[in-house]
């Protein structure tokens, strides 16, 4: 096979030009991964979306209900109409949506009237672009966005009643069309929860063709010639001739600020072609997809690993907007009111702390220090650092893992923002609760600060899952207190309880157990119980949750051989589990089940680091060698290209990580820990302007092994890689091999960071004399 990395590719243009063209980074990526999913079982349960890199708005086609969380499935054999949407995830559903369809042949409104017919084979779909045939109207869609606008091109056959649905969706909205204008404005308020009472998404829609049909719709009920309409569910149909081939454009922007705001949006197309509006969104891409540069013989690899780093950079979602003064403003999702500054929304920190937001603070540190002011406005606005925002405070998962957020991004260099308002933030969600929502701030935390743990038996659900990620937390919070210089006397509270994961260690079982109120362990306990205890997994994914000190863990297990038995166990055990706490085989059950790797579960988050713990314990090559196997067998660039919830770019992220050669097991320390790189070579183009070039000779499926490496010419041994090696620039150069090296990566000083192994140089009694 010839060299496919920045090959040329004779390709069709994907606009129109007759020409071939080089292949870019873009070309790579389909937005269409993931999207063969369904509510038993999740191959991603992504939909395509259409955007720009941390757009305010995204888009796509609609093939579900209105409502439904999968909005766009891969098997689905119809189209609804095109979606504005800002979905995080099926099962957090979507806010402020509204969509637009065109037909022909007669006036229709309901959903299943208007649907048409379409195939993949008339499908293109790229981050800046889609295109599609509507077969049962004979009309060619295509769209291109920008951050908070869009363009559609519609080409329409010869026909006398050609028509454009606008459905501003139930749940009360306002539809206003303004014939002298060629134009449509309204509201929708839709949303799925998390919004104040004032909550809006105003919308304009200005055409390039007068309107010879006007009607607005309420509740179903067309209303010819109306021009406005408010109603539960309020919609618009205007309709025009059309020759054979006519193309007619819509220009689309909105706001959740004002009308005006939407208005000033919309300029963000300016005067350009559709053309030039989908030319530019394909630059952009071109550029952040380029701070990654992979070269490859193998292009599934080349289209996984782009697809999954424009997962990678889609959330958070930004939710601000810039007024008639140039200035940066946003609505608040908190508090309602309109006001200076960043907002970013529509991530879960349970999911992203552990490696997007670590690769971005690593790739672009200049987007997260803008998502560092959101996080203080949103502190500023609600009281409490988010944990789950869509677009406001959301009910849904565990932990305390905005500390994480807060911490590595800090601790990692990023500045320019108030980290002080943050201080107070993380001190306050680590002894508070939100009153409305119970997943923000910490559950349990008056339990939790007492007994050194949350109890199993106080009624409060998934309590060993919270009582391991709030120690965790409690580091992050101890080592930015340090980076901060705050006195030991505020500081050291979080140190000591950055050690109650051990309250949960139960020695008979070696793994983690909920703990009773009396101090008694929970009664009866079967490790392969789902939930419970534990959070979308069990004791058997859970226990590895000791980030910030393997060390540690490594202890209670009797030491390196005992925690590696332990670590091969997850992978020999079968894929047993009990389901009884749901009540029925949730998806991620099912995932774990299909997927021949024992009761390993990577299409859940929490055991996604655990892997590279055999950096610790002095094993390295089997971290290698596990590795390659989620990558090579989990990952495909199809529509069923994930083994589970795709999650805001999280499990995107780990295989972007884990290609180029390493992850951060531990978000808020400096150490990227190894595994095993996927690529002949890869140059990481930083933000600061100095590269990291990896190469790694004699790499393929089979030499998936470390034999040796070197460092800037130097010899090395360590498991891992610092943030200040990377971010001056350096060469690291790989020699790969089909077989173990046994004797490289297992002194002790070539072991990642433990807490422990901290507490023990920095314990006075332990210095000599």
């Amino acid at each position: 096979m010839k060299r496919i990395g920045l090959l040329f590719l004779g390709i069709v243009g994907l606009l129109g030009a007759a020409k071939a063209q080089q292949a870019e980074l873009v070309d790579y990526v389909s937005p269409l991964v993931g999207t063969q999913s369904k509510f038993s079982l999740s191959t991603g349960n992504t939909y395509p979306a259409i955007a720009m890199p941390w757009g305010m708005n995204f888009w796509m086609p609609q093939t579900g209900k209105m409502g439904d969380g999968w909005a766009y499935t891969y098997d689905a054999d119809k189209i609804r109409g095109f979606k504005q949407t800002h979905q995080p995830s099926p099962w957090i559903n979507d806010y402020g949506q509204f969509a637009i369809m065109p037909v022909t042949g007669e006036a229709v409104f309901d959903q299943d009237k208007r649907a048409s017919w379409f195939s993949h084979k008339a499908e293109i779909a790229k981050p800046y672009y889609y295109k599609v045939y509507l077969a049962d109207h004979d009309v060619v869609t295509e769209m291109a966005p920008t951050e908070r606008a869009v363009m559609f091109r519609f080409t329409f056959p010869e026909n006398d009643k050609s028509f454009v649905i606008v459905d501003a969706l139930d749940k009360g909205s306002y539809v206003k069309i303004i014939p002298g204008e060629n134009k449509i404005v309204g509201y929708t308020t839709k949303n799925s929860g998390g919004v104040p009472s004032n909550f809006k998404n105003y919308f304009v829609i200005a055409f390039d063709k007068p309107f010879t049909y006007k009607a607005s719709v309420a509740s179903g009920n067309i209303t010819e010639g109306g021009l406005e309409v408010s109603d539960n569910h309020a919609g618009g149909i205007i309709g025009f001739s059309t020759k054979k081939g006519e193309i007619v454009h819509a220009r689309i922007a909105s706001s959740f600020i004002s009308p005006e705001q939407a208005e000033l949006n919309l300029k963000e197309l300016g005067n350009d072609s559709f053309d030039q509006i989908a030319q530019k969104g394909r630059d952009q891409w071109n550029k952040v997809l380029g701070r990654i540069i992979v070269e490859d013989d193998n292009i599934d690899n080349l289209r996984t690993f782009y697809s999954c780093l424009y997962r990678s950079v889609l959330f958070p979602r930004s939710f601000y907007e810039i007024d008639a003064a140039g200035k940066t403003v946003h609505y608040s999702p908190y508090n309602g009111e309109v006001l200076p500054g960043y907002m970013f929304t529509d991530t879960g920190f349970w999911d992203t702390f552990r490696c997007l937001f670590p690769f971005l603070n690593l790739m672009y540190p200049d987007m997260n220090t803008k998502m560092q002011e959101g996080l203080a406005n949103t502190y500023k606005e609600s009281g409490f650092l988010p944990e789950w925002a869509s677009p406001g405070h959301r009910g849904c998962m565990v932990g305390n893992n905005s500390a994480s957020v807060v911490a590595d991004a800090y601790l990692k260099g990023l500045r320019g923002y108030d980290i002080e308002t943050l201080w107070q933030a993380v001190i306050h969600g680590a002894n508070a609760v939100h009153p409305k929502v119970s997943s923000t701030g910490r559950l349990g935390w008056e339990y939790y600060n007492k007994l050194g743990y949350v109890p199993y038996d106080v009624k409060i659900n998934e309590n060993a899952a919270r009582t391991l990620e709030y120690a965790y937390d409690d580091w992050c919070i101890y080592q930015l207190g340090k980076k901060l210089g705050k006195p030991a006397k505020e500081i050291d509270i979080y140190a000591k309880r950055a050690m109650n994961y051990k309250n949960l260690f139960d020695p008979e079982h070696k793994l983690m157990r909920g703990k009773n109120q009396d101090g008694t362990f929970q009664s009866p306990f079967n490790p392969l119980k789902w939930g419970d205890a534990f959070t979308e997994g069990n004791s058997w994914h859970y226990t590895w949750s000791v980030f910030h000190d393997p060390q540690g863990l490594i202890d209670l297990m009797g030491g390196k051989a005992g925690f590696n038995q332990m670590m091969d166990s997850v992978f020999s055990v079968p894929p047993l589990f009990d389901d009884s706490y749901y009540g029925g085989v949730i998806h991620e059950i099912r995932e774990m089940q299909i997927m021949n790797m024992g009761n390993y579960a990577h299409g859940n988050q929490p055991i996604q680091h655990m892997i590279y713990m055999y950096n610790y314990s002095a094993e390295p090559w089997k971290a290698q060698y596990w590795v390659r196997e989620v990558m090579d067998k989990l990952y495909t660039p199809n529509p069923d290209g994930y083994c589970g919830d795709e999650d805001n770019g999280q499990t995107s992220a780990w295989y972007v990580f884990s290609a180029v050669g390493f992850y951060p097991v531990c978000p808020g320390s400096d150490e990227y820990i190894l595994g095993s790189p996927l690529f002949r070579k890869v140059t990481l183009n930083l933000e600061n302007g100095n590269k990291v070039v990896i190469n790694a000779k004699d790499n393929n499926k089979a030499n998936r092994y470390v034999q040796s490496m070197t460092v800037d010419g130097q010899v090395y041994t360590k498991n891992y890689l610092t943030q200040e090696q990377l971010m001056k620039g350096t060469a690291v150069n790989y020699q790969m091999a089909p077989k173990p090296n046994e004797n490289r990566g297992i002194t002790e000083s070539d072991l990642p960071y433990s807490f422990s192994r901290e507490l023990k140089n920095t314990n006075p009694k332990n210095k000599k004399k």
